[in-house]
């Protein structure tokens, strides 16, 4: 009985291996599941578009307003940065935070917008863009990029507008503009009183990008 046993055993055993053997080498020689795809990357933003010649920028203040044309010609990326920041609201509520008589007024740092950061009024916003440097004379009216002293590639958002000319800072700071009307609401900003350099007052600023006006068919 026990070889009885042993040979029934061992035919159960080979029709059990011949069921099971078909799928184990279908499950040998089944392939590998594909990796999982990697997700797109970001569509890449467009470039800003150039800005075009004969943009102005309309500022206002408690004293009056007066008007820029920019220049994009001469310093392209200076031009570019402030009229994006200036549509984006960037400069409203900023200060003319430092004022040299019969010399220069300055503003746009975007500390400025809080009365309880003026300790640090003048280090913002800058570091942002490489210098432009032209030949453009540092005339009465001429607004330009103001810089970190340490590094002529530094401007950003502040800015300062020359009382009287100042050829000086020719080859120094990056020209970007230059006022077309209201140069005496300038002047009169000039009269702040001051601290040293520093503004005593808030004089608040917004700032308005105008298109080039259409040219006559």
């Amino acid at each position: 009985m026990g070889s009885g046993m042993s040979r029934a055993r061992l035919v159960v055993a080979i029709v059990v291996g011949l069921v099971c053997f078909p799928a184990l080498v279908h499950a040998l020689q089944a392939p590998a599941p594909k990796p999982a795809a990697k997700p797109a990357a970001p569509a890449a933003k467009p470039a800003e578009p150039p800005v075009a010649f004969g943009t102005e920028a309309v500022v206002e203040t408690a004293k009056g307003s007066f008007t820029i044309r920019l220049l994009p010609e001469v310093a392209p990326g200076h031009v570019q940065h402030f009229v994006k920041t200036a549509k984006a609201g960037g400069y409203d509520g900023t200060t003319f935070h430092r004022i040299i008589a019969g010399g220069i007024i300055q503003g746009g740092d975007p500390l400025s917008k809080d009365p309880a950061k003026a300790a640090q009024y003048g280090t913002g916003g800058l570091g942002l863009l490489k210098a432009e440097f032209s030949e453009r004379p540092f005339a009465r009216g001429v607004v330009a990029a103001a810089r970190r002293p340490s590094s002529k590639d530094s401007g950003g958002s502040q800015f300062f507008i020359c009382i009287r000319d100042q050829p000086s800072l020719l080859g120094q700071y990056t020209v970007f503009g230059e006022v077309v009307s209201g140069m005496e609401v300038v002047d009169q900003l000039s009269l702040t009183p001051v601290e040293g350099d520093k503004a005593k007052e808030r004089v608040e600023m917004k700032i308005t990008i105008r298109p080039p006006a259409p040219v006559a068919p």
